[in-house]
Formats: C-alpha cells, sequence, structure tokens
C-alpha cells in the first residue's frame, strides 16, 4: 500500500479537499486503484473514529474509508453525528454509508491493564492502526487493498487540535519507509495589490512549521490568483528544499472541475509516481470525459433556477453537497446553475410585519424559480417558512424536492391544506400537536441529542412501478441511500393522507416507515427522508435532483421513458426481509450503476 498525505498550511479554506479529490483521480486515470481517509480535528465531547472522504468534526477518527475518487468536487463537512452542531458554524453534516461511530475502546475494556492513556503512544498507535485499516478495506468492488490511499488531514499546520494527528502521521511515514509515503502540502502564495508581486514568505513559514513537527513536504501545491512565475518556484524550491519541478500551482480557474486537468497539465501524477516508486499502465490520465464536462460547463448559457428554502442560508457550505447535487444535474441537462437563496424565515407573515422589504425580496425569487427545493434541517426557526414554501410549490405547479425536514413540512402542509387539519404538526416543533403528522421514531433517546440519530445507509423498497421516483432509479426494486433523522413521518396517519392524494412510494423493509412521498396529480413534487445529495457525483448525478432539474427545464418526460423502459420486482409491501433484489439483464444508466439490478450509484452494495 502507498499513501499519498495531503496537507494545508497558512490558511483554512485553500482547497485541501478539491486537491486530495483531484489527485485520487489523476492517480485512478492513470489505472491505479485508489482509496481515500479524511482526517478532521475538532473537538467533541468523546473522541470518535470516522470514515470519511470528506471533514470530519470530531477529534480522533476514521473508520472504513469512503472513495473520494468521482467525488472529487465534493468537500462537505463530515460526522457521523454531529449531535447540536450548528451548520452556520461549521458548515455541512456530511452522512456516510456505515453511519457508525467507534470510540478508542481499548481502555474500557482494560487492554492497558490501568496504565495511563496517553497521547503518544496510545492515541497516535491508534490513529495508525485505523489508517491502516481503513486504507485495506476494498471500495471499488474489486478484492484486495487499493494501490494508493489518499489521506487529507483537516486544518491548518499549527493548529493545536491536529498535533496528534500530525505526530501519528510521522511516525506513520517513518514506519511505512521511504517511497511508500509521499506529503503533498497546499499552501498559499499571496499576491499583494499594492504591489503586484507573488509572496512566497507565508509558505516557507508553513513548511518550516511543518517540517519541526517532523514532517517533510515531497510536493508543493501553490494556490495563488495566477500562475507562479519561474522565479518564484527558483525561490520555493531552495527556502522549502522541494524539487522545482515538485511545486504545482493551483491557480484560480473558471470551475473547479478545472483542477485535475491543471495537475495533469503540470505532470502532478509523475511527481507522484516517482516519490512512491510507482509504475501504472497509464503514465498520461485517461480524462477525456472529465474534460469535456469541464469545457461543457464553461460554455453553458441556458439557465435553471432554483429557489433552495434553508434555514442556514448565510453560509452555502451548509448545504454544499446539494449545491454540487445541483450542479452534476444542471451540467447534465446542459444548464447553467442559477441558485436563490430564500431564508425560510423570510417567508412568514412575521417577517412581512418586522421586515416588509426582506419578506418581498423572499416571496419574488421563490415565484421566479423555475423549481423549488427545500433541504434539511433541525429545530422551529423557519419551520413555517418551508411550509409555505411546499405550499406554494403544490398549488402552482412548480417543480419541488423535499429533503430530509422538506418531507415532513411536505406532509404537513399536505394535511393542513387537504386534509384541514390546521393544527397538523411535527412533535418537534408542537409537542402536543392533536395531529401529530410528524412524530419522534420511536427507538430514539429524547433525552441524548448527541449519537441517537437514524444514521447512515438504509434500504427502501418501491411501492409501485408506476411512480416517478421509480423510473428515476431505473425501476430497481428498492434503493440504499444515506440517512440523519430523528423524527419520522407518523404511520397512523398515512391511510388518511393516501386517501387525500398523498402517495408514499418509498418504505423501509417494515413498510411502517416512510421514505419517499409523491403527489401524482403535480408534474414533480417528490419529498425523501433520505439524502440522495450525498451520493451525487459528477457524470453521475442524483436520480431525485436529475428529476428536479428536468421538470424544472421541460425535459423530465424525456428522462422518465429512459427510466420505465425497464421493468423489475418490487416487494408487495416493502415488509420483506432485507435481502438482495435483482433485475434481469442489467446495465449501467447515465444516470447511476445498475448492479446485478441493484442501484448502488458510485458506493457499495448492500445484502
Amino acid at each position: 500500500m502507498k499513501y499519498v498525505l495531503v496537507t494545508g498550511g497558512v490558511v483554512s479554506g485553500l482547497g485541501k479537499g478539491v486537491t486530495a479529490s483531484s489527485i485520487g483521480l489523476i492517480l485512478k486515470a492513470c489505472g491505479l486503484r485508489v482509496t481515500s481517509i479524511k482526517i478532521g480535528s475538532f473537538f467533541l465531547p468523546f473522541p470518535h473514529f470516522h470514515r470519511c472522504n470528506a471533514y470530519l468534526c470530531v477529534l480522533v477518527l476514521i473508520a472504513e474509508a469512503e472513495p473520494l475518487l468521482e467525488a472529487f468536487c465534493h468537500n462537505p463537512y463530515l460526522n457521523s453525528d454531529a449531535g447540536t452542531m450548528s451548520p452556520i458554524e461549521h458548515g455541512e453534516v456530511y452522512v456516510l454509508d456505515d453511519g457508525g461511530e467507534a470510540v478508542i475502546d481499548k481502555e474500557r475494556r482494560g487492554d492497558y491493564l490501568g496504565k495511563t492513556v496517553q497521547v503518544v503512544p496510545h492515541i497516535t498507535d491508534a490513529i495508525q492502526e485505523w489508517i491502516e485499516r481503513a486504507a485495506a478495506i476494498p471500495v471499488d468492488g474489486k478484492d484486495g487493498p487499493a494501490d494508493v490511499c489518499v489521506i487529507e488531514l483537516g486544518g491548518t499546520i499549527g493548529d493545536i487540535e491536529s498535533m496528534p494527528f500530525i505526530e501519528a502521521l510521522g511516525q506513520f511515514s517513518h514506519r511505512v519507509g521511504h517511497g511508500n509515503f509521499c506529503l503533498i502540502h497546499v499552501s498559499l502564495v499571496p499576491v499583494l495589490s499594492v504591489v503586484g508581486e507573488q509572496k512566497t514568505k507565508p509558505t516557507q513559514h508553513s513548511v518550516r512549521g511543518l517540517r519541526s513537527l517532523g514532517l517533510s513536504p515531497d510536493i508543493l501545491a501553490c494556490r495563488s490568483t495566477t500562475e507562479l512565475d519561474e522565479t518564484i518556484k527558483e525561490k520555493l524550491s531552495s527556502f522549502c528544499h522541494v524539487q522545482r519541478d515538485n511545486i504545482i500551482t493551483l491557480y484560480d480557474v473558471s470551475n473547479i472541475w478545472r483542477v485535475p486537468l491543471l495537475l495533469r497539465d503540470q505532470k502532478a501524477h509523475e511527481a507522484i509516481l516517482k516519490v512512491l516508486n510507482l509504475n501504472c499502465e497509464n503514465r498520461v490520465p485517461a480524462l477525456v470525459d472529465w474534460t469535456a464536462r469541464a469545457d461543457l460547463s464553461d460554455r453553458l448559457t441556458d439557465t435553471v433556477r432554483i429557489a433552495l428554502v434553508g434555514k442556514y442560508t448565510v453560509l452555502s457550505d451548509s448545504y454544499l453537497s446539494v449545491l454540487k447535487a445541483l450542479l452534476h444535474a444542471s451540467v447534465a441537462f446542459h444548464r447553467k446553475l442559477c441558485v436563490d437563496w430564500v431564508p425560510a424565515c423570510d417567508l412568514e407573515d412575521a417577517t412581512l410585519q418586522e421586515n416588509p422589504d426582506s419578506y418581498k425580496k423572499a416571496w419574488k425569487l421563490l415565484k421566479g424559480a423555475d423549481a423549488i427545493l427545500v433541504p434539511g434541517g433541525f429545530g422551529d426557526r423557519g419551520v413555517e417558512g418551508k411550509i409555505l414554501a411546499a405550499k406554494y410549490a403544490r398549488e402552482n405547479l412548480v417543480p419541488y424536492l423535499g429533503i430530509c425536514l422538506g418531507m415532513q413540512t411536505a406532509v404537513i402542509e399536505f394535511a393542513r391544506s387537504v386534509l384541514g387539519l390546521k393544527n397538523a404538526n411535527s412533535t418537534e416543533f408542537d409537542p402536543n400537536t392533536k395531529n401529530p403528522c410528524v412524530i419522534f421514531m420511536p427507538e430514539g433517546s429524547k433525552t441524548h441529542m448527541g449519537g441517537t440519530m437514524r444514521l447512515g445507509s438504509r434500504r427502501t423498497y418501491f411501492q409501485c412501478t408506476s411512480s416517478k421516483s421509480t423510473k428515476l432509479y431505473g425501476n430497481v426494486s428498492f434503493v440504499d441511500e444515506r440517512h440523519r433523522h430523528r423524527y419520522e413521518v407518523n404511520p397512523d396517519m398515512v391511510p388518511q393522507l393516501e386517501d387525500a392524494g398523498l402517495s408514499f412510494t418509498g418504505k423501509d423493509e417494515s413498510g411502517c416507515r416512510m421514505e419517499i412521498v409523491e403527489l401524482h396529480s403535480h408534474p414533480y413534487f417528490i419529498a425523501v427522508q433520505f439524502h440522495p445529495e450525498f451520493k451525487s457525483r459528477p457524470g453521475k448525478p442524483s436520480p431525485l435532483f436529475s428529476g428536479l432539474v428536468a421538470a424544472a427545464c421541460g425535459q423530465l418526460d424525456a428522462l422518465l421513458k429512459k427510466g420505465s423502459s425497464r421493468t423489475c420486482r418490487l416487494s408487495s409491501n416493502g415488509s420483506s426481509p432485507i435481502k438482495p433484489h435483482f433485475y434481469e439483464n442489467a446495465t449501467t444508466l447515465t444516470n447511476g450503476a445498475l448492479v446485478d439490478g441493484i442501484y448502488c450509484n458510485g458506493n457499495g452494495l448492500h445484502a
């Protein structure tokens, strides 16, 4: 196993995640099998290990590896269960397939025989063990470990939170030996507007700090507004002790899908292969399709406007995966994405009294959109605004996609407006409501907010072949998607809702937990309890996001015909035990992957 470690210096937000993902992409394009690990360094009360392909918001993390590869433009925050963390402070909480977490439980088992548990060697040894275990897990459906594991270290060199990881990785690089470990340091080379000169001192100090911690970079990836001058490269090479050919410029580009092309054009893959003593079948990365997609993205002129009605619109990173999923679908339908940020609170009547201008602006954006998307969230702030957005979309036949809380608010709105249950609500927002459309999951804890969610990949069984969601997923019998929630649609109200025209077209294996809801009389009104955005990829957009954009562009019928050309066996009531369902003569679909009739969309299958 070979390892590539990506670190960052000077400031946060330089693009370590994009860089690490791009490295994974070009190495894969060279014919290598690649996996990835992301290590983050935020502190929560209990240290956890997590598997990752993006940013982790805990102290000690890493479990099974998740492939960065085709998800290179995905770099959201990640955690198995962030509890009550604020998306406005930390950005998006990213959910993985396993949804699990494991603590350092050796001490609790008594493995240390009463010794004091120390950062060195106990914590650092545990980190190294988890890295090796995670890296060895196959992620591409093939037997045996990958050729290369790309490790992204979150935070900035010098942060006190990352010290245990730096120490562990220093020991790890020594342990695996020269030729098996390549360190790529992403740093900033700013250009001062006063003098117009690229400044190397920040990078020099960052590399010096890295060396003082026991790690020396093999490759420098320098972020700058423009390409580095040759004299600047020479200076960095001299002061940072890095070969000049191993200094890469990551300058500003028209879209981030061009970052892998930057690395390829500067022969970054050759530098990495040389450091790792690797030979591969393709010395030149095969990125024809990727290049075409990047070029297409730059040429798009026809727009599609999506109103995103959210609670955390002050920070776009709170919905980063949603944005990327919309981008993937928009490019697939040759549309330039325009997202109108609509604060859910501004749609409410209270805002009309307090801030009429914000109220009018929010409604103008909502009414001017080609489609409406209501993503997840927690707490009662802005919920009435999300309900109003669902009502507007339903009554005015505007394409609508609700995710997690967006599904729950759609159900509440339907109960209020169609069933006439004016006080219908979720017990999350009104514990004493007489018509609880959404209830706390029976197995959840009402006293502990953290670590009590229904998390990770869960199976949803389609209930009929005629639903739009079934056709979008290629008429498979079930789909595995990721979840993160504590509340669910009240199953006792389902018959009443369905009699009024709301169809629950996807359920869990018990048939009692509602996963997908649709309005058949509406051009496109779909809401789901899971988070389809987490499995969307460039070139493989999420089927539900594809459906939303297609409906907004007037291309939904053609898309559904493509999906309805396939048939499969469905469970009669979704109550079948979890087992593989197959579709005969399955082939690859444009909106995902069918492997033996199971829709997997870039992630492992579940039996």
